[in-house]
This record gives structure tokens, C-alpha cells and sequence, in this order.
């Protein structure tokens, strides 16, 4: 594909969304920013979570991760089936019966005001890094396809995608996210659908014969060997539930969107719907890699490899065959749904940035409208800066594959919240409120020296549910500062 005609796609898409945008930021309010006026159908609010909830990181690293791991992953989604469920039946309807913007604010009306700052600074923390990574992904692949070949710098490549974020979500927010991700979450299903499509045509594959592929490659192996395995079925099975319950049901992004639903039934049909649809759409993300990598093989394509390990690089599969081997109307579309999934995700998460700042830093309520109109912009233009220089920090130090880097990010990053919302809803008893703080802080370092040394100590090594010994120590540490409840002062269960 040529650099000219990828330019041309993404200017043409990015006109698309400002379009969406002016249409639906007309008349934007804060209330509409932060929750869309609580007016959003259910069904709209589940479709435009699966894009939000998968990225670019999904949409790249899936595929290419199943060589390697095999679909270990599926453990991992099966796992957050059982999250999702407690969503569902014991966090929204707190949410909903808090009536609340910020779900941190039940933090504060449980603990106190130094537990509710710790659960915002938590989730500040955990969405930029997440939602950084999930931008260098995309940026990388066109940096490769396009911008290397014009000599454009990656710094400015970052800078531009950014730019184009803020420029349609700084005035609408979350009323005008919830269009421009449905129309990406379509784009990204249908570059998933022609890509598997065109390949199983190639290999001259029916149905039949694009399952039996599938599920006879060694490559759609699940292992339920060892336990001591990163990879062993039961640790990623848990690590989902608990990865889901923090990355969707303690993250101001994702609970934002279920919070714009009419009421708790429908943010609960919701949930049900996007269970299941983001169980299918992960399915059609491994079946793609065993895909890719058996059209690779027929073709006789060499891969890219690490040359320090001869391991093939799973983040440069696809973008490698899709715009370079597979035919201009599959690399079109490939470009087309990279750019929607991840824009998808990294809008969203600019939006709840800005949401959980103003109302949990800046109690932006106190404020009349037009104040908090330039609160909020002026705080959605500093976490679009913020997210390019964490991009690019990452850019300098990253040496593995993205999708390894978010999970473990998530599990130092979202324990403490883990840890937080667990002992608020599990007991009954308060907390010394001014060491919340420094304890939570105290945990992530904690779990990296026990997962640095486990190896060693127990011939264990920890994969993504190290989150959960995370949530654990955090747990057992509030246990020791806390006291029983004056139930005056917390009233909130």
C-alpha cells in the first residue's frame, strides 16, 4: 500500500468522526460530557463497549501472540465471563444506587476523603499508561507503513493522532463517544470478518474447513498441564475475572458507559450482551492468528524475528501481512479497523480521564456551567500532552510484546483499587482514612519483589494474576489499619 493512499484513509476517516462529533456536541453540557445526559439506550452503550474494551492491543497482539501462547488467552477471556457477572449483580447496582458520575466517589462516602483520592489517583494512573500503550501500538504499525518512508519523526506521528483524538471529543464527551465508537466498533468487526474471509478464500477454506484449520492446528492449544505455567488454564481463567472486575468494573471508563444507560435493568441487559459478544469477538481475534500464520506458511512468507532470540515479533504479523501481502482491498481494511479499534479505546479513555480529574481532583460540581466548560477542556488538552509523553517513554524503553506490558501494568496499578473496593463491599469495617495512601503506594512495590524473586524462592512464575496478589496484599494491609466502623461518619455499605 502506498504511503498516499494511507494518508488518504485516515484523513477521510478522521472527517467521518469530526462529523459525528459536531452533530452531537451541539449543545453539550457537563452532565452530558460525563454521562450523556443518563439517556443512552442500552443496546448502543454494548456495542460501543466492544471497541472500547478491545484496542488496538487485541486487534494486533491476539493474533500474533498464538504461535508462542497458543489460545492460552481464551483462558483469560472464559475468565471474564465470571468478572462480568459480578459486575452485573454487585457493582452496578451500587453504582446506581449512588446515582453516581465518578464511581470513586463511593470511596469517600465508605472510607473518606484520602481512600477516594487514592482510588482516582489509582485509576489516573492505571488509564494513561493503558490507554498509552494501546496509541504507541497503532502509531508503530503506521509509523512503519507511512511516516518512516516520509521521513516524519515518531514524536510528531504521536503528536498528530493525539491532536486528532482531543479535536472530537474535547466539546461532546461521552454523548459524542458513544457514536464515534459505535461506528468503530463496526469498522473494527468488519476488517476482523474480511481479513479471516479473504484468508480462508486464499487457502481455499469453506466454514467446514475453516474450523476444522482452526481447531486441528497445535497453535489452538489451551494448557492444563502445569501449574506452576504462566500459560496453565485455572491462573489465566482467574486472572480474567479479576483483570475484567478492575479494568471494567473499577475503571472510570468502562463503568462510565454503563453508568449513561436509563437505569440499572438496562445497564444490566447491557452487560449480559457484551459478555457474550466480546467472548465471540476474541474467538474470531485467535482464529485469525492461527490464520495468519497458516497463510504465512503456504505462501512461504518469512516472518519477522527477533534477531537476538530467532522468535518470531507476533506484533508485526498482521500489519506486516496485511500491508504487504494480502491484496489492496484487505490492507485498506486492515487500516481502516486498526484505526478504529484503537481510536475506539484511546478517545474513551481520554474522556473518563477527564471526567474522574474534574469531579474527583477539581469537585468541578461546585462551579457554574460555563466555568466547568473551561475546566474541562483545559484538563482534557493536559491529558492529551500527558498521553504523548508516556508514549513516548515507551517507545524508548518497550522490549516486549504490548499486550504482556498492559496486563502487567494493570496487575501493580489496579491491586490497590482491587484491594479498596474488595474491603468496602466484603466487611464492614472503616479505615484509618490519612495511611490509605502511603499503604496503597506500599503494595505494587511489595508484589513486583515477590513476582522478581518467586522463581527463585518456589520455581513459580507469575503471569497476569499477579493483579490478584496484588488485590490481596492491599486487602490484608487495610485489614491491618482499619477499625470498626462509626456508622455515622460511613454510612455507605
Amino acid at each position: 500500500m502506498s504511503p498516499t493512499l494511507i494518508l488518504i484513509l485516515i484523513a477521510g476517516y478522521f472527517v467521518v468522526l469530526v462529523f459525528i462529533a459536531y452533530l452531537t456536541s451541539r449543545g453539550a453540557t457537563s452532565e452530558s460530557f460525563f454521562i450523556a445526559n443518563r439517556n443512552a439506550p442500552w443496546y448502543m452503550v454494548a456495542f460501543a463497549m466492544i471497541g472500547t474494551s478491545l484496542s488496538g492491543v487485541t486487534f494486533i497482539s491476539i493474533p500474533g501472540m498464538v504461535a508462542g501462547q497458543g489460545w492460552s488467552y481464551m483462558a483469560v477471556v472464559l475468565g471474564y465471563t465470571v468478572g462480568y457477572l459480578v459486575i452485573g449483580t454487585v457493582l452496578m447496582p451500587l453504582y446506581y444506587r449512588l446515582r453516581l458520575v465518578s464511581i470513586y466517589t463511593y470511596l469517600e462516602q465508605r472510607f473518606g476523603f484520602w481512600s477516594y483520592k487514592t482510588g482516582a489517583f489509582f485509576f489516573l494512573l492505571s488509564r494513561a499508561v493503558g490507554a498509552a500503550f494501546r496509541v504507541f501500538l497503532v502509531a508503530g504499525v503506521l509509523q512503519l507503513a507511512v511516516f518512516d518512508g516520509l521521513g516524519v519523526p515518531f514524536a510528531v506521528t504521536v503528536t498528530v493522532a493525539i491532536f486528532l483524538i482531543y479535536l472530537y471529543t474535547f466539546s461532546g464527551g461521552l454523548k459524542t463517544i458513544l457514536w464515534t465508537d459505535t461506528f468503530q466498533t463496526m469498522a473494527m468487526l468488519m476488517c476482523v470478518a474480511v481479513s479471516i474471509y479473504l484468508m480462508a478464500d486464499e487457502l481455499n477454506l469453506g466454514f467446514a474447513g475453516l474450523v476444522e484449520t482452526v481447531k486441528d492446528s497445535s497453535m489452538s492449544q489451551i494448557y492444563f498441564s502445569d501449574p506452576k505455567d504462566d500459560k496453565f488454564f485455572w491462573k489465566q481463567f482467574a486472572s480474567g475475572a479479576f483483570i475484567t472486575i478492575v479494568m471494567t468494573g473499577l475503571d472510570q471508563d468502562l463503568m462510565q458507559k454503563n453508568l449513561s444507560c436509563r437505569n440499572l435493568a438496562d445497564a444490566q441487559k447491557n452487560m449480559f450482551w457484551f459478555t457474550i459478544a466480546i467472548v465471540l469477538v476474541n474467538i474470531f481475534f485467535l482464529s485469525l492468528g492461527v490464520l495468519l500464520y497458516q497463510y504465512a506458511a503456504a505462501k512461504g512468507i518469512t516472518l519477522p524475528t527477533n534477531p537476538e532470540t530467532g522468535a518470531v515479533i507476533g506484533d508485526s504479523v498482521f500489519p506486516m501481512l496485511a500491508t504487504n501481502h494480502f491484496s489492496l482491498f484487505a490492507g485498506v481494511i486492515f487500516i481502516l479497523g486498526i484505526i478504529a479499534v484503537t481510536y475506539a479505546s484511546a478517545d474513551s479513555a481520554l474522556t473518563a480521564l477527564t471526567t474522574s480529574f474534574c469531579v474527583d481532583m477539581l469537585t468541578i460540581s461546585q462551579y457554574e456551567e460555563k466555568k466547568q466548560k473551561t475546566i474541562r477542556q483545559l484538563t482534557h488538552f493536559g491529558f492529551s500532552i500527558i498521553l504523548i509523553v508516556i508514549i513516548l517513554i515507551f517507545r524508548a524503553i518497550n522490549d516486549q510484546s504490548v499486550i504482556t506490558a498492559v496486563f502487567k501494568a494493570a496487575g501493580y496499578t489496579y491491586g490497590p483499587l482491587l484491594g479498596l473496593y474488595s474491603f468496602g463491599i466484603f466487611t464492614s469495617r472503616g479505615l484509618h482514612d490519612k495511611l490509605v495512601l502511603p499503604l496503597c503506594l506500599l503494595m505494587p512495590v511489595i508484589t513486583w519483589f515477590i513476582n522478581a524473586n518467586s522463581e527463585a524462592w518456589w520455581g513459580y512464575k507469575f503471569g497476569f494474576e499477579i493483579l490478584i496478589l496484588n488485590g490481596l496484599l492491599t486487602f490484608l494491609g487495610l485489614w491491618i489499619i482499619s477499625r470498626p466502623r462509626d456508622l455515622k461518619l460511613n454510612p455507605v455499605a
